[in-house]
């Protein structure tokens, strides 16, 4: 008798999953490109972009959860998962710097050394991209047991972005006081299962 890991596993291939993860993207772009973001189109697309980061980095973050709680082993989706989220804040990012600063440096550096919810924001950026770059099967090999130490550092991803996200908004939403609750009961299980092998 198969499993439902298993049945999920031939429903949707890793690269279905990319294809899915990046439809989102092209559609809060047609949505700009239309019109339909609001008085603010650029402002909104940047947070749309955000937004969907922080959402799959919560996936990224729930795959060892679920196969250590309930047994759902869902861990051939985490690189895709975590790939995506990086992809996100890039293009997060690529709108900042372009449609909503356009290009102009001055500001930019301003913005970067002196506003601290962007400094929250870089900072995140700069740990992810050592992560994506190590994504793959030739970094795990040549890296081992440090992989593992250089990808613990998504932990410390997910409370930059989630300050970052806090302090960018001035009234957080319900789905925004969601994500931070998901991400307070997320690291609070890895503090806590961190702990038991220290005292283990």
């Amino acid at each position: 008798m198969s499993s439902k890991p298993s049945q999920l596993k031939r429903q949707l291939p890793v690269w279905g999953l990319y294809i899915i993860g990046f439809i989102p993207a092209i559609w809060g772009f047609y949505l700009g490109a239309t019109d339909q973001m609001g008085t603010d189109p650029v402002k909104a697309f940047e947070h749309y972009l955000g937004f969907w980061a922080i959402r799959f980095l919560l996936l990224t973050l729930v795959i060892t959860p679920l196969r250590e709680l309930f047994r759902i082993n869902l861990i051939r989706y985490r690189r895709a998962l975590g790939l995506l989220t990086f992809w996100y804040v890039l293009f997060h990012f690529i709108v900042y710097l372009t449609l909503d600063q356009a290009l102009r440096m001055p500001e930019i550096i301003s913005d970067i050394t002196k506003r601290p919810f962007i400094i929250f924001g870089m900072l995140a950026l700069i740990l992810l991209i050592p992560l994506a770059l190590t994504s793959f099967n030739w970094a795990i090999r040549k890296l081992r047991k440090n992989w593992k130490r250089l990808h613990g550092l998504v932990y410390t991803v997910a409370i930059l972005g989630m300050i970052h996200m806090i302090m960018g908004t001035k009234v957080l939403s319900a789905e925004q006081m969601l994500y931070v609750a998901l991400f307070v009961l997320l690291l609070g299980y890895r503090a806590v299962v961190w702990l038991k092998r220290r005292t283990a």
